[in-house]
C-alpha cells in the first residue's frame, strides 16, 4: 500500500482562499488526500466467513453500475442470497476474471458438465423473476465492490466482492457458485458488459450523455 504524496513544496505559499491543500487540514479541521491502495490480502468480517451457496444470477447494467444478483432456490421462499454492484470498470475486470477461471479449471478438471436446458425457452420478465424471489430488506441496496478475487475447487467457484478503502481491504460479500453454473454466468455477464458498451457506444454517437438517466429495464441477459 502506498500513499500518494501531495504535500506542498518548502516555501510554497499556501492555496488560495487559506484552505489546505491536499494532504493538509484545512480552516474546518477537515481533511482530504488521495490514496493509492494496493492490497495483498483482504479482511474478512466475520459475518461474511462462511459466504452464501447461489444457484443462478440475474445480472442487471445500468449506465452507471453492474448490479450481480446472486439467487437461492434451494429452500422456500426463493430469495436474493447476495445483491452486489460492480461499476463498469470492475465489470470489465470481472467478465476477464470469470474466463480466466473457467480456462484454467478445464485445463485442470476437464470440460464443465453442462446443465439442464430449461423447461422452456420463454424468458421471464424482470416483474415475473422478483415476484418469486424474495429480496431482503438488507439486501435492497446492496454491497458495492471495487475488486473481484475469483478462485476455484474440483466442484465449486468462489467470489470474493472486496472494497479497497483505506486503510483496509474488506470483503463486503463471499459468494459460492457450482462449476456447472459458470459457463452460464460467464454468458450473462459477458452479454451485459457488451450490452453496455453498445449503449454508451450509441449514445456518443447520437451526441447524447451517457450518465443520463436510463431507459425502462431491458430483458435481462440469462441467468447463470
Amino acid at each position: 500500500m502506498s500513499i500518494e504524496n501531495n504535500n506542498l513544496p518548502p516555501g510554497s505559499p499556501p492555496p488560495p482562499g487559506g484552505q489546505g491543500g491536499p494532504g493538509q487540514p484545512n480552516k474546518e479541521g477537515t481533511f482530504s488526500q488521495e490514496f493509492r491502495h494496493q492490497p495483498v490480502s483482504a479482511r474478512v468480517p466475520e459475518k461474511l466467513a462462511e459466504g452464501v451457496l447461489s444457484t443462478g444470477v440475474l445480472v442487471l447494467d445500468g449506465p452507471n453500475e453492474f448490479v450481480l444478483d446472486f439467487m437461492q432456490a434451494l429452500t422456500r421462499p426463493f430469495r436474493v442470497a447476495s445483491r452486489v454492484v460492480l461499476t463498469p470498470a470492475v465489470m470489465e475486470q470481472f467478465v476477464a476474471a470469470v474466463r480466466d477461471n473457467i480456462a484454467r479449471y478445464e485445463q485442470r478438471f476437464g470440460g464443465i458438465p453442462p446443465l439442464p436446458k430449461p423447461p422452456t425457452d420463454r424468458r421471464p420478465t424482470l416483474q415475473e423473476i422478483y415476484d418469486e424471489f424474495k429480496l431482503p430488506e438488507e439486501q435492497m441496496s446492496g454491497n458495492y465492490a471495487n475488486a473481484v478475487m475469483v478462485g476455484h475447487s474440483a466442484s465449486e467457484f468462489f467470489f470474493d466482492f472486496i472494497t479497497n478503502f483505506y486503510p483496509t481491504s474488506a470483503v463486503s460479500s463471499r459468494v459460492f457458485l457450482s462449476a456447472p453454473q459458470m459457463p452460464r454466468l460467464l454468458d450473462a455477464v459477458t452479454v451485459a458488459f457488451q450490452r453496455f458498451q453498445q449503449r454508451i457506444q450509441q449514445m456518443r454517437q447520437g451526441g447524447q450523455n451517457p450518465n443520463q438517466p436510463p431507459n425502462p429495464p431491458q430483458q435481462p441477459p440469462p441467468q447463470g
